[in-house]
């Protein structure tokens, strides 16, 4: 599924915010699915009894946000079908009988549903619109709600998500199940491009008609003809609704389940959490000048976030239904952005184009590259390396080194001492990319959705003449740390379908940690050109684009000013280990870097990796980045070998 699409309205749609299934070959537990179920459906969404509690109370006080609390109930009520089942109806004298993968759920009758129902239809009435706009399409949007509320006979609040089969229905004459005594195969549905082409004035309102564009579809049938029945009170013309499972990984989830409720085996035991033991000593920041015999010249930098933003109405806009409710204003005091960037071009090409105006922009042929790093932590490509291709692809015939780097938000920092190394090693120039492509990464999970955003960088890092000072005058990593830091940011998680999670307090923590950690280093250095100390000799800190708030907030705890910081998160996201290079562009453009500056650098992330670079900008290196065309297929394609090349490799 795509990240993102426009639709016709030239509006973004995320589609994997209200077409998303989970991916059941990551769930191996019954209790693994029943947490994620509880998490996204239960926690958010009311009973009918507390809706009916509200209504009593007077405590909606718009029709959306009564709209809301229905369709979130019937997510609810829909919780199994929604992730493990397909609903089918078939007359009963056709359906199979033995067959184990065929399910018809038991129900139980909904208690006290003609007051619940009345009561929520007359508190619609009662209630206000939002604006004028909006009335129409609220009383369109309760329409559709209604027609399945008004006739659901079911109860909902004990629903088994392992149903029996048709022979286990049968077997017990006091089950109850829903039954048509008609079905029209053709009862009209929503298509996936009616919800992706929705548009409402309210941001909030629109991703709710979709929501219940979804709900609809998900009883494609006249609901007055619905009525509870007993197996013998099923007639042969009668159509019951079978359960099937969506897809062959819900099946052998569902089998899963079954032999490990037959089986005595015991449990895994949990291993006891490790204690995390201090350095011996510590690691020093390295000094440039006194390690490396080769001084680096930084020639270029080139970066380029996504070409589509994604605003925090966009992201209203594409609620997903496990979402509390958050306003745009609220996305933004909390993380301080505006706007991401995206891209539907891959991580590869993305860095293609920022490394060609590097290279172009120092004058370097590729002839003269000793070494291509490429730092992410989103690239799913692991042969060959996106280094190595990109090599290829900048018509380099052979690197020293072509590796990828996986440190994530400390991507720059890590990249810059590899690079160093190198340059030292070989006394030829490096080219570091640095990219990220969250997009097509986040699925539906809210807090990774407000905050990332895609983006590529490069940099040309050279030997400098004979005699001449380092541009990167210090560089310093770090890893590691007790185990909820490390385990903060998380991808592929399989708890959130394989999507990325940040679980904020410990983020917040390992990035204080490191923060003070690195300043206390900087005051205790130093000056390098006539200071007394290392941190007097900085113009300017551009740190990681974690979180605009957390960081100020943090940064000021360690004693540094908000006017010292530089950002450009407002308008491009967190960007990971693009985000330092890509501020840094931005912060030349806008003559924020106005002639050469001193700039401190920290970055800190998922896997609680962190580090630093105190380094010399001149605004002269930023490049202008021109996109290639976007090309059709894997990425890969370009070149690729043929089966016919495959035989001969093999002498076949």
């Amino acid at each position: 599924m795509k990240s993102f699409v426009l639709n016709r309205h030239g509006s973004l749609v995320l589609p994997a915010n209200f077409f998303a299934q989970l991916d059941f070959s990551v769930i191996t537990s019954l209790e693994q699915f029943e947490a994620i179920v509880k998490r996204d459906m239960e926690s958010k969404a009311p009973t009918g009894t507390k809706i009916l509690e509200k209504i009593d109370a007077g405590d909606y006080h718009s029709r959306i946000e009564l709209l809301r609390d229905v369709a979130l109930n019937l997510y609810w009520v829909n919780r199994n079908t929604l992730t493990l089942y397909q609903k089918r109806p078939m007359r009963w004298r056709d359906v199979p009988r033995n067959r184990p993968d065929l399910f018809l759920p038991i129900q139980t009758p909904w208690q006290d549903s003609d007051r619940k129902i009345a009561a929520m239809k007359s508190a619609f009435d009662a209630l206000p619109s939002s604006n004028a706009q909006t009335e129409l399409s609220e009383q369109a949007i309760f329409s559709l709600l209604y027609e399945v509320v008004r006739y659901k006979r079911h109860h909902a609040t004990y629903m088994p998500p392992i149903k029996p089969t048709v022979a286990e229905f049968i077997a017990d004459p006091e089950n109850l199940t829903t039954v048509l005594d008609r079905h029209d195969p053709n009862f009209p549905v929503f298509t996936e491009q009616d919800i992706i082409d929705v548009q409402e004035d309210d941001p909030e309102l629109e991703a709710i008609h979709r929501w219940v564009m979804l709900l609809h579809n998900l009883y494609p049938w006249d609901r007055s003809r619905q009525r509870l029945a007993r197996p013998h009170q099923i007639g042969d013309d009668d159509f019951v609704i079978l359960f099937e499972p969506r897809n062959r990984e819900v099946l052998a989830f569902i089998n899963r389940v079954k032999e490990a409720q037959s089986s005595t085996s015991p449990a895994v035991p949990v291993p006891a959490p490790v204690t995390p033991m201090k350095p011996a000593r510590p690691y020093p920041p390295i000094i440039v000048k006194e390690k490396f015999s080769v001084m680096p010249r930084i020639e270029a930098l080139a970066a380029s976030p996504g070409e589509q933003v994604c605003t925090n109405e966009d992201v209203i806009r594409n609620s997903a239904m496990n979402w509390s409710p958050m306003s745009g204003e609220e996305i933004s005091s909390k993380t301080g952005i505006e706007a991401r960037c995206y891209t539907n071009r891959s991580i590869e090409e993305i860095s293609l184009d920022v490394a060609r105006s590097a290279l172009k922009h120092s004058g370097r042929q590729p002839e003269e590259i000793g070494a291509v790093l490429f730092c992410s932590c989103t690239s799913v490509r692991l042969i060959p390396s996106v280094a190595t291709w990109l090599s290829a692809e900048l018509g380099i015939y052979q690197t020293h080194n072509s590796s990828d780097i996986i440190a994530a938000c400390a991507g720059m920092p890590y990249g810059l001492s590899d690079a160093l190394r190198i340059l030292d090693e070989v006394n030829r120039p490096v080219l570091l990319v640095c990219a990220e492509k969250f997009s097509d990464k986040i699925g539906n999970v809210r807090t990774s959705r407000m905050l990332f955003g895609d983006g590529a960088a490069a940099m040309v890092i050279a030997p400098a003449p004979e005699g001449s000072e380092p541009d990167i005058e210090i560089v310093q990593t770090y890893a590691s740390g007790p185990q909820k830091e490390v385990n903060a940011i998380v991808w592929p998680n399989p708890d959130f379908d394989n999507n990325i999670t940040v679980y904020g307090p410990p983020v917040r923590a390992l990035a204080q940690r490191y923060l003070i950690q690195m300043l206390e280093e900087l005051r205790a250095l130093p000056g390098l050109h006539g200071g007394d100390k290392m941190i007097d000799e900085i113009d300017l800190v551009v740190p990681h684009q974690a979180n605009k708030t957390m960081v100020t907030e943090l940064a000021q705890e360690a004693g540094l000013s908000e006017d010292q910081l530089y950002f450009n998160i407002q308008r491009v996201g967190n960007t990971s280990a693009a985000s330092i290079p890509l501020a840094i562009h931005d912060a030349v453009l806008e003559d924020v870097i106005d002639r050469p500056m001193r700039l401190f650098a920290p970055g800190f992330g998922a896997g609680a990796v962190g580090g630093y670079s105190v380094l010399r900008i001149d605004p002269a290196i930023v490049a202008t980045v021109r996109p290639g065309k976007p090309r059709k297929g894997a990425v890969f394609s370009v070149n690729r070998p043929s089966s016919e090349d495959v035989r001969v490799g093999f002498g076949d």
